[in-house]
């Protein structure tokens, strides 16, 4: 399966051309999966669907689509880990420890993560079902922050496997010198493949160095949208320099709602966002009014510029 990821500041028309992209796709044959990240989704509008966050069949097409619930998401994040906690620490609520997991849901960056784990399934669980994913983005920062944390996360657990097992080690120490512990007491693991703990973290990091890899796979690109202006040129210049420090795949460069007086100003953008770099595609998009409802269909051809095979098969 191959991942398209559309990026840029609000407004540009990552959305427009993400669902342009996923159409062209569908329409040469190809099984296609597009999805928002977006919380201001603009996905069911453009394709004039009720979506939501279980994937969807549009009409009678190979297209499916889905808006992601962050919400239920982070939701489901949190189940699944303060499940965990409370499972391996409910020795600590008489001392109200759980009090402070249940407050983790106000905690800033469950947003990204639940981002995270949502793409995570994305990945795992659709791999065989679709050719290609599209995704449509939320601006700048969030998206970067979402796009980071693969790395920072493996980063992080490999320092707290690392702190997990000296308690552990401790705690072998202690049972060495104080023997078996008391019936009616809480039992603590000592090794590794009896901590859940550390399990969690295993399955964890196994998980996320996945995405990782994926992220930074020949299968996966990213597409930057900006509009021929200099609001967008300086957005699109910290999105370029995130993009460049993640040392994740930039395929193309979409300049949108290009008209004919603004393509010395298109020009002179592209110019200054990526000099002389060839292994970036530039193109520009034609200012579009649309007079049907149907504005996924556009003449100009998305598939081309990214790379991507022009019919079903070619990209296996």
């Amino acid at each position: 399966m191959q991942t398209v990821f559309f990026t840029g500041k609000g407004g540009v028309g990552k959305s427009s051309l993400s669902a342009a992209l996923a159409w062209q796709l569908a329409d040469k044959g190809n099984r296609v999966l597009a999805t928002s990240f977006d919380p201001a989704h603009n996905l069911g509008d453009i394709f004039g669907e009720q979506l939501s966050h279980t994937k969807r069949r549009y009409q009678d097409t190979t297209l499916f689509l889905q808006e992601t619930d962050l919400e239920q998401s982070a939701q489901e994040y949190l189940k699944a880990n303060m499940g965990l906690l409370e499972e391996v620490y409910s020795y600590t609520r008489t001392l109200n420890m759980d009090r402070y997991f249940k407050i983790l849901r106000y905690s800033p960056g469950v947003e990204e993560y639940a981002a995270l784990t949502a793409m995570e399934q994305l990945f795992r669980e659709e791999r065989n079902n679709f050719d290609y994913l599209v995704i449509d983005t939320p601006p700048t920062g969030l998206t970067l922050r979402i796009l980071a944390l693969p790395t920072v996360t493996v980063t992080w657990i490999d320092r707290l496997v690392g702190i997990r097992r000296e308690i552990l080690d401790k705690r072998h120490t202690i049972h060495n010198i104080m023997g078996k512990y008391d019936e009616e007491g809480t039992r603590l693991a000592y090794t590794e493949k009896d901590d859940a703990v550390m399990q969690k973290l295993r399955e964890m990091r196994d998980r996320y160095d996945r995405v990782r890899t994926t992220l930074e796979g020949a299968d996966t690109g990213i597409a930057v949208v900006t509009n021929p202006d200099f609001l967008s040129l300086r957005e699109s210049q910290r999105l370029l320099k995130g993009i460049t420090e993640l040392q994740l795949p930039l395929r193309t460069l979409f300049t949108n709602k290009v008209t004919g007086e603004s393509e010395a100003t298109a020009e002179r953008l592209e110019r200054e966002l990526l000099g002389t770099r060839e292994d970036v595609t530039r193109k520009r998009v034609p200012l579009i009014q649309h007079e049907q409802p149907a504005c996924y269909i556009m003449d100009t051809d998305l598939v081309a510029p990214l790379g991507l095979a022009q019919t079903p098969g070619e990209h296996r």
